[in-house]
């Protein structure tokens, strides 16, 4: 064999491998958004033949030998290249430790607890999902254990999300963010609250929504040609490759808050994807590196852009447009206000800057919980409840707005909550770093983002992962990681918000 050989019979298999992800993610897309509800268990048939045929590329005899045969000569590689390699054999490494029937078996039960969650959150039952939540942490338990033996399973498991990530990075991380936000919000809570009467009680038309959902899009400079929009119960992005990338939303009659910055959000991860360099396009390189780089985008999009008082005031005139009757007599700043209310809420899409890393924290408690038995699925309920209580002073009235609330789990994403608290708090130091050379509030107030998009394109997306996480995070900010920068980012603007 030779270098030559070697890579084409490596990319002929990659390209087969993503042939298969975009049939499977078109299905899962499909299934997520328009598909009927009884369809699921013919989908997950399909799935099910699907991953079994990716499975066997990726691991099979070709593929692994030309991989190992190009790692083995990797001096003789370009640097992409090299990258390449040392990426799929990681990846590789995981999925060839899991026994194929267990894989394919895994796909199709996701398939089907997908559409067991949506039944069990609109009856608000979960009795009727813990069965499958068991299934699913104990497969992920069992598959880490087959990858890592002698590595804590949550271990492994967030390290899937975030390269090198640990509970114990995870515990000091939210040590020193509880330790800044708790008393914050303390303060915040003895202060006058913020008036967003407006917000609620009155029709916003869905239309008139999505017809915002299509102003916003422009105004972040999502390429339409390249990025659809479409509407599911729990907003997500997919991306099949950099000239087709999918956002969703979820559209509430009461407000148009809530689609909003569902559509910011998902866009800002849109963004990433969209700007992966060409020439990493159809290598397992494209696209994001991790998902807490994928949240620092998009968390970046929706609150440090989003919810900053230059983007309220470019918005807010459509805003007005759209829904004359509803925001009557209504100013540019008292949406800013409103839209910056920090209060705890009960739900972690729907919750402000201040508050919504302790969202994040019961569901990485209570994850930690399952993977090492010290809670059963079963008392999920009652865990998710109390732990709302003890964080956030609230009670939950029922699961549909307690412990069902997210797709995660049913999608098999465990260990990746920690990744949302963790791009918040990349964003703001990219955001310090940015404004040394970027004036962000100028570009903001102009209309024009494209300073803004322009630092994150040439730091970040362009790069796609070509380096781990932190690597990258380092390169970008010119120094080590640090949460500082965004609880000082928090402690400023709440102080400025309630006169502090």
């Amino acid at each position: 064999m030779t270098i030559q050989e070697a890579l084409k019979t490596y990319r002929e298999k990659i390209f087969a491998m993503q042939a298969l992800g975009h049939a499977m993610g078109v299905l899962h897309y499909d299934g997520a958004t328009v598909a009927p509800v009884e369809s699921a268990e013919g989908r997950g048939k399909t799935l099910g033949y699907l991953s079994g045929c990716a499975y066997e590329i990726e691991t099979g005899k070709e593929l692994s030998e030309a991989a190992k045969y190009l790692n083995e000569h990797k001096e003789e590689l370009n640097a992409q290249d090299r990258r390449e390699i040392e990426v799929f054999l990681r990846e590789s490494e995981f999925t060839a430790s899991i026994p194929q029937a267990e894989y394919v078996a895994y796909v199709e039960l996701l398939n089907k607890a997908d559409a067991v969650w949506h039944k069990a959150k609109q009856d608000s039952d979960f009795a009727s999902f813990a069965p499958i939540v068991k299934e699913i942490f104990e497969t992920n338990v069992r598959f880490a254990k087959y990858y890592k033996p002698d590595q804590a399973p949550y271990d492994t498991q967030l390290s899937r999300y975030e390269r090198g990530l640990t509970m114990e990075k995870t515990d000091a991380f939210f040590n020193a963010l509880k330790e800044r936000i708790v008393p914050l919000l303390k303060r915040v809570m003895e202060k006058p609250q913020v008036d967003d009467s407006f917000l609620w009680g009155k029709c916003y038309p869905i239309e008139a929504q999505r017809k915002f959902s299509d102003y916003l899009m422009e105004v972040i400079t999502i390429d339409r040609d390249r990025c659809a929009i479409g509407e599911t119960e729990h907003p997500f992005t997919t991306n099949f490759n950099k000239k087709d990338v999918r956002i969703t939303t979820h559209y509430h009659e009461e407000t148009p808050v809530y689609s909003m910055y569902s559509v910011i959000h998902e866009g800002g991860h849109a963004l990433y994807e969209l700007h992966s360099a060409d020439e990493l396009e159809g290598t397992v390189l494209s696209g994001g590196v991790s998902m807490s780089i994928h949240e620092s985008q998009s968390r970046f999009m929706e609150n440090l852009i989003g919810r900053s008082r230059p983007f309220i005031e470019l918005i807010f005139p459509k805003m007005q447009e759209l829904f004359p009757e509803q925001l009557a007599g209504v100013t540019a700043e008292q949406m800013y206000l409103a839209v910056n209310k920090a209060e705890p809420s009960l739900i972690r899409t729907e919750a402000d800057e201040l508050t919504y890393a302790l969202h994040v924290l019961v569901r990485y408690e209570i994850e930690k919980g399952l993977f090492d038995g010290s809670i059963v699925p079963e008392e999920l309920p009652q865990v998710w409840n109390a732990k709302y209580k003890e964080y956030l002073g609230i009670d939950v009235p029922d699961d549909k707005r307690g412990v069902l609330q997210d797709s995660h789990w049913s999608g098999g994403n465990v260990g990746y909550f920690p990744s949302y608290a963790l791009g918040s708090a990349y964003g703001a130091q990219m955001l310090a770093k940015m404004k040394e050379t970027v004036d962000v509030d100028g570009a903001v107030r102009s209309g024009d983002l494209r300073p803004i998009t322009g630092w994150l394109e040439e730091h970040i997306w362009k790069f796609g992962g070509l380096y781990d996480p932190i690597e990258l995070l380092e390169r970008a900010v010119g120094a080590p990681f640090d949460p500082k920068y965004f609880t000082d980012y928090l402690e400023k603007k709440f102080t400025e918000i309630y006169k502090l």
